[in-house]
């Protein structure tokens, strides 16, 4: 297998799956984690089945338990843990979750949404050393104000930006991937751009073809590409896009990230929809 320049990390919750995977590729780079996800790990749904819901604690304790398993799994792309919020949350609530996640394994990338208060979270994380992956992504705007809100990082702050949920809405995804990639070469490189809701063997191909920084990918897309044998983008490879696409903007990284425009209603409903599946696993006290 010719291994890619891209980064590959699975998307899952399961530690089981990612070893399957390890297995199959004969290595697993990194691993990206939220709370959609963790509701989904096969000893959460036994618990939820069994009439068990969990304490916000105890749902502390469970990821903890499950990202540690993953951990020495994974290469150097580390592991992504999300921080539980929603459109209440503030900067200090989601940077003390991120400082305790932070501390349970040692190659931890701590997970905050693209919005004000998570961009406020990651410049308080970066100068407490704690690394940070900005979920939820959806145009350069919002990447550029990482770029912005993470200066004098001492290892890479990742940037996600989510392609699916783009092609869902009619948009070509993979543009703003290609689009943040352009705008960072002009930068200093302290973000690397890790493209996320990966939906098919296309959209991965595209982010080698693209040399994307990193891409996460979901088990069953990952065993596609195994079971044709790994194939990689040639120099005839053209990505068929079927949204509309994306134009480029020019941007001043150099501003203060509070000057970019951040909103974006996919980050709301991102936020939303991991805020509901992580309380349908807690109990009605939690």
């Amino acid at each position: 297998m010719h291994r890619p320049k891209t980064k590959i990390l699975v998307d899952g919750g399961d530690p089981e799956e990612t070893r399957q995977i390890k297995e199959l590729l004969g290595f697993v780079d990194g691993q990206t984690t939220n709370p959609s996800l963790i509701a989904k790990n096969p000893r959460i749904r036994q618990l939820i089945a069994s009439g068990h819901k969990l304490s916000s604690r105890e749902e502390m304790d469970e990821y903890k338990k499950i990202v540690q398993t993953i951990s020495p799994l994974v290469g150097d792309a580390g592991v992504s843990i999300e921080v539980f919020s929603d459109e209440k949350t503030t900067a200090q609530e989601m940077l003390s979750q991120g400082k305790e996640m932070f501390s349970w394994i040692p190659n931890a990338y701590i997970k905050y949404p693209c919005t004000e208060e998570g961009l406020r979270a990651a410049q308080m994380s970066v100068k407490e050393q704690v690394r940070v992956n900005m979920t939820l992504c959806f145009s350069q705007q919002q990447a550029a104000a990482v770029y912005s809100a993470t200066k004098g990082t001492k290892e890479p702050a990742y940037v996600s930006p989510f392609v699916g949920r783009l092609d869902d809405i009619g948009q070509n995804g993979m543009d703003v991937v290609k689009n943040i990639q352009r705008m960072f070469s002009k930068g200093d490189g302290h973000v690397l751009v890790l493209a996320a809701s990966i939906r098919s063997l296309e959209h991965l191909l595209y982010c080698f073809a693209l040399n994307a920084d990193l891409a996460t990918v979901p088990a069953k897309t990952l065993e596609q590409w195994a079971n044709k044998q790994f194939p990689m983008p040639d120099a005839q490879f053209q990505y068929k896009a079927s949204g509309k696409p994306i134009p480029y903007e020019e941007l001043d990284l150099e501003q203060s990230w509070e000057r970019f425009d951040i909103q974006h209603e996919l980050t709301r409903k991102g936020v939303e929809e991991f805020a509901a599946d992580y309380r349908a696993t807690l109990s009605p006290t939690a």
